[in-house]
């Protein structure tokens, strides 16, 4: 009986293989026994795997991201067209403006002239969009995935945990006590983990998180301005903030401004990624360097081994963070 739309893993799941020997039977490659080969070929027919359409030459990604205005974008855009080139591969850029990833246009120009595959960068696919790369055989590599629905994808991210721990600590270290913490969009890991890591080095320090002091933010220098006027306009202000992006960290540089309050003296701040801006505002801008471009490039490298049929050594891939201090960060007034 035929199953339409059965996917690459309900095929492997089937011939007893794993999906690396299914891909490796699609694209033609060498190393599989005649009979297991001739079963594999024989279950994608029954079930009516929609097989993708063959590309020759040049292998052809499309880098999904969700937004294209923020230095952080163009730190990712830059490690995976550096990789993308050094592979010999051509990068497709779609940027989705917020939006999930995914429309009917998409996927029927995906399945027109034929991908290797998707690096998506914090965003999400459409239900059905997800459903339809699995069924062309097109592997999603997630960069800073969205909760925990990416069990069918490879995922890169950073120590995100540990850079929110060790930025806290550092400020603790100061001897600052009220610590405001605005977050990105909060429905990343990457922001989660990061809130998550800020709340273990209070406990840890034997103080109380306190949720008046935290905002959820959208990683932007508007909201870093409104959020961060919002705890500055506290009766017992805090006496350092840490924010989620660095852009949205210099909009708590505007909002401490708007309120005659200098930076480190009556405000420390510390941001997150490293970008340019860092070292652009002043005073310079203690921050979590992130690995943003070896990011992009490595999840480049791994979708590039799944479009070949090859494995990866893992699901998920986590680089380091680390802590970058400069002149934003200072002990407070007694």
């Amino acid at each position: 009986m035929s199953e339409a739309g059965a996917t690459l893993a309900q095929i492997a799941e089937a011939a007893g293989v794993s999906i690396p020997t299914v891909s490796r039977v699609l694209n033609g490659k060498p190393g599989i026994s005649a009979p297991k080969r001739e079963e594999i070929e024989r279950l994608l027919e029954d079930r009516g795997y929609a097989r993708r359409k063959p590309r020759r030459g040049t292998p052809l990604i499309d880098f999904v991201i969700s937004s294209l205005e923020t230095q952080w974008a163009t730190e990712l855009l830059r490690g995976a067209q550096a990789e993308a080139a050094r592979a010999g591969a051509d990068l497709v850029l779609n940027a989705t403006d917020g939006r999930p990833a995914g429309s009917p246009d998409w996927i029927e120009r995906i399945s027109a002239r034929g991908t290797d595959g998707v690096v998506l960068v914090v965003s999400e696919l459409e239900p059905q969009a997800r459903r339809e790369l699995s069924r062309l055989q097109v592997p999603v590599v997630a960069i800073d995935p969205i909760g925990s629905d990416t069990e069918s994808f490879v995922t890169v991210s950073a120590t995100d945990w540990v850079g929110g721990r060790e930025a806290t600590e550092h400020l603790l270290a100061l001897g600052h006590r009220r610590i405001g913490f605005i977050t990105g969009p909060i429905t990343l890991e990457c922001h989660q983990d990061r809130l998550d890591g800020y709340t273990s080095a209070l406990g840890r320090a034997g103080i109380a998180a306190d949720a008046a002091l935290v905002r959820q933010g959208d990683s932007l220098i508007a909201g870093g301005q409104r959020f961060g006027g919002e705890l500055l306009d506290l009766s017992d202000r805090p006496t350092a903030v840490i924010s989620g992006s660095d852009e949205q960290a210099y909009g708590v540089y505007l909002a401490a401004r708007e309120r005659g309050l200098r930076i480190p003296e009556d405000l420390s701040v510390v941001g997150f990624d490293d970008v340019d801006l860092c070292r652009w505002v002043s005073p310079q801008l203690t921050t979590v360097r992130q690995p943003l471009s070896s990011m992009a490039a490595e999840a480049t490298r791994l979708l590039l081994k799944l479009a070949a049929g090859e494995e990866v050594a893992s699901p998920t891939v986590r680089l380091a963070s680390k802590l970058i201090v400069r002149d934003s960060t200072a002990a407070p007034h007694s």
